[in-house]
């Protein structure tokens, strides 16, 4: 406590904070389970002082004043450990006596949350719940007698390629002078996107694995996940279950020493080698592992010292330009495999993507381009970076599908989009919008986490903690206090859940289209919206 009249620059009540505690004193019974599993220390046990005026019968005594002590609940106004809205004190409490509520004056902590000289680093999206791919609709409905429009009924081809598909003369051309056809794969249009074995926790990652090797054995949905940076444990390397993983390998090179050593030993070929330059949460500022998250295990995985943040370069230190990376690198990886895994970067959505996209065309080795927009995002970026830099993924896309229409590659490159898809709850609705603008397939991340294992990061900035390792449901977090709460297989059930209920969704959209046999990809004539600039922006039917 500070003495009373002297106040700091950071002094701040509670109607100053965005998220203010509500604690009920006579349902309350101390029991402190609040207090313990707050992950910020927002809450903490006070003893309070308290006047009761005592009066007598008569007029014999004169009226006193009793001073009584009782204990409660105090919330911390402290910048360092405001509260963050997750709500995990009311999750836990037995007699609901405690929860946060959203506080509806000005969020005044926005101006003190920059100390120490550094901009403020969290984890999370952006903070705007608005999206252009919730306001298109899907306008064309086959009015012909055709199976397709029995969703229910009818089977559904919903397959992509992940690969290059050269045309016929390139490809006998290739064939004649190399012996080589480029690697192909048949996939699900839905991927797991890249997220690290470090920023998610051991039991989350397992639990996403286990889903994705269901989902393939089990179900027959040809389902694939990213590792994202940081190598994987080295048993899954050596495993059967690699087929279904696309390695990653980024700027950093964190945990490729350990990739590199196991191929020998590699009983399967990964699906993909996916080369990170950016990604949507922090373009042009690299990624970001804090030092709250290398504990022994990630260390030794990552072959770096424990306890040590570890940024990744914003760019490959020994590359100076895509032309050089698609002649180094891109060859290196494939040749790495002896020319069988699809290799392909992965990149910000950027004004520049068309340069990319023009230089990968040139090259045979160039298995596909992901294109990761402004919305993504689940671990460390500066405040800054995450709300006011990058590109929206719909009109980065689109451009990027016209462009291949225009040179006559459209059916040859494949793009796969991310960066805040579903993050309203509408994740078939987003993909199909996204796959009809030209992409062949949808990455996912921040979306899995929120269905899979209940994250209660939100864009009004609730929780949004991914970065310090203090997840409240352990899914973002290295120690083990933590994410010992969540159950990899109740995860991997969840995962299932979602792919299933996805499926289902898309076959909903594309059954009245008459489209049963692909993918509807670059079907932009059934798209419509009202916003006339977007529908221009997009070249889609503007609807009102």
């Amino acid at each position: 406590m500070e003495p009373m009249g002297k106040i700091s620059p950071s002094t701040l009540s509670k109607s100053d904070l965005p998220w203010q505690i509500l604690w009920n004193k006579e349902a309350c019974t101390l029991c402190g389970r609040c207090t313990a599993v707050c992950p910020v220390r927002a809450i903490e046990l006070g003893v309070h002082r308290k006047r009761v005026v005592q009066t007598v019968i008569g007029l014999t005594e004169k009226p006193g004043n009793v001073f009584t002590v009782y204990h409660g609940v105090d919330q911390r106004t402290d910048p360092a450990h405001a509260c963050i809205g997750c709500g995990m004190c009311d999750l836990v409490c037995p007699n609901a006596a405690i929860r946060p509520i959203r506080s509806t004056d000005v969020d005044k902590l926005r101006f003190h949350v920059n100390q120490g000289g550094m901009p403020r680093r969290r984890g999370g999206r952006r903070n705007d719940p608005r999206s252009v791919l919730d306001e298109i609709k899907f306008i064309r409905i086959s009015m012909l007698t055709d199976p397709a429009l029995d969703a229910g009924r009818h089977d559904f081809e919903l397959r992509t390629l992940l690969g290059r598909i050269l045309p016929a003369e390139d490809l006998a051309k290739t064939l004649s002078e190399n012996g080589w056809i480029p690697p192909v794969r048949e996939i699900y249009p839905l991927i797991i996107g890249g997220m690290s074995f470090g920023a998610l926790s051991p039991n989350m990652w397992e639990g996403l694995q286990m889903g994705v090797a269901y989902l393939n054995e089990e179900k027959g949905m040809p389902v694939r996940i990213c590792t994202g940076e940081g190598g994987c444990p080295p048993r899954l390397l050596r495993s059967r279950f690699l087929k279904y993983v696309i390695l990653q390998i980024a700027s950093g090179y964190f945990g490729w020493d350990e990739i590199i050593h196991a191929l020998p030993e590699m009983r399967e070929d990964p699906c993909a080698i996916e080369i990170k330059y950016g990604q949507g949460a922090k373009p042009g500022d690299g990624g970001l592992l804090m030092w709250y998250k290398v504990n022994s295990l990630i260390a030794a995985i990552r072959g770096v010292p424990q306890g040590i943040s570890l940024p990744s370069p914003p760019t490959h230190q020994t590359l100076y330009s895509i032309e050089e990376s698609v002649a180094k690198m891109i060859q290196s990886m494939a040749m790495a495999w002896g020319f069988r895994v699809p290799v392909y970067p992965k990149i910000s959505a950027t004004s520049t993507t068309l340069a990319v996209l023009n230089n990968l065309t040139r090259n045979p080795y160039a298995s596909g381009l992901a294109i990761d927009g402004e919305d993504g995002g689940t671990g460390a970026a500066y405040n800054v970076s995450m709300n006011h830099m990058g590109h929206p993924i719909a009109s980065n896309i689109r451009d990027a599908y016209l462009n291949l229409v225009k040179i006559g590659k459209q059916n040859e490159i494949p793009l796969f989009a991310g960066g805040g898809i579903g993050k309203n709850g509408n994740l078939a609705a987003n993909a199909a919008a996204l796959i009809m603008l030209g992409a062949s397939g949808v990455q996912i991340g921040k979306y899995i986490m929120q269905a899979a294992a209940g994250c209660l990061g939100s864009e009004a900035d609730r929780c949004n903690i991914c970065n310090i390792g203090l997840c409240p449901k352990g899914i973002t977090s290295q120690d083990a206090r933590l994410y010992r709460r969540l159950d990899p297989e109740q995860v991997a059930e969840r995962v299932v859940d979602v792919y299933l209920s996805f499926d289902q969704e898309l076959k909903k959209i594309m059954a009245p289209l008459g489209r049963s046999t692909s993918l509807p990809i670059g079907m932009s004539d059934a798209l419509g919206i009202a916003d006339g600039d977007a529908a221009a922006r997009l070249q889609i039917r503007h609807v009102l």
